[in-house]
């Protein structure tokens, strides 16, 4: 089954094109990555998704629900954690869930969700807390908890990692991953590659506002044609033979490092060159590509039409 569907979605402001067309689907259980540089139009998509913002063309739907027509369904079953801390300054924690949780139609019948997720994000010492005394990391698990009042199968986490500390990173994905094998689906941007490429098993990548790749994590790992042979040089000062120039990825004081194509670079002769240049070395080993060097390599080759 089919959690979110996005459907040829353009979206124009003024002579901007925000989005080109945008059209794959996110498969309902799934920990998915929407990735991105900055201006991808990834924060538009999110705002679409939310009903924040309506697109020009095209049509998003949310477990079936269409966003504009079906508004009311489709935003029960979304929840999503914005980028911003963005919190009423006036309430305490406990009045803010409360409120959030209204707005979704739920009273008292609810509070046994709010007191758990309460617990959950370690805010049950905040409970009383007004928002405005808040830290930024207590703001930001407010604001996963703000998302998910309504329970909703569908958690949008925009940024979630970005300028928190370390500890917290790691409580937010170790709660990530419990709401994930409880059955939501999960929808994650992020600029830590290492955070996608941990957790995801679907990803999507977005350039100037059109879908340049969507496939499984393993499938785009293994797109990148490269490997990295990184050296330890004996004596740093040396003259790689012409043949390896163009394969330097760096070389920095005496470490090495070359990027070696899978199919066309064997390690052999390569060791075989340098030990014919008389270059000798302390140690070595090679590097398998991250979902970094995918990334950089699809959005630096797309170009903006």
């Amino acid at each position: 089954m089919v959690a979110v569907n996005f459907s040829k979605v353009h979206k124009h402001y003024g002579n901007l094109q925000a989005l080109r067309g945008v059209d794959f689907e996110i498969p309902k259980g799934s920990f998915f990555g929407l990735l991105g540089p900055n201006g991808a139009g990834k924060s538009t998509l999110i705002n679409i998704m939310a009903g924040l913002v309506r697109a020009t063309q095209g049509n998003v739907r949310i477990l079936g629900y269409d966003v504009r027509h079906q508004w009311r369904q489709a935003r029960q079953a979304l929840g999503v954690v914005p980028q911003e801390l963005a919190i009423d300054p006036f309430f305490t924690v406990r009045e803010i869930l409360r409120l959030q949780s209204g707005y979704f139609g739920h009273g008292r019948e609810n509070q046994a969700w709010l007191d758990e997720l309460l617990e959950t994000l370690s805010l049950s010492d905040k409970a009383n807390t007004n928002s405005q005394q808040l830290s930024g990391g207590m703001k930001r698990r407010v604001l996963i908890a703000q998302a998910l009042v309504h329970k909703p199968p569908v958690v949008v986490l925009d940024e979630p990692t970005a300028g928190v500390d370390v500890e917290l990173r790691q409580a937010l994905w170790s709660f990530t991953k419990q709401l994930h094998k409880n059955g939501h689906t999960i929808i994650l941007t992020t600029h830590y590659l290492e955070e996608a490429e941990s957790l995801c098993d679907q990803i999507a990548i977005l350039n100037h506002g059109q879908l340049i790749a969507l496939d499984t994590k393993n499938a785009l790992l293994a797109r990148y044609p490269y490997r990295l042979l990184r050296l330890s040089l004996s004596n740093p000062d040396v003259i790689l033979p012409s043949a390896l120039q163009d394969k330097v990825q760096s070389f920095v004081k005496s470490e090495l490092v070359l990027r070696l194509h899978r199919d066309n670079d064997q390690i052999g002769a390569i060791l075989d060159s340098l030990r014919a240049a008389n270059i000798q070395f302390v140690d070595l080993h090679t590097e398998e590509p991250g979902l970094e060097e995918v990334f950089v390599s699809l959005t630096s080759g797309a170009r903006r039409t």
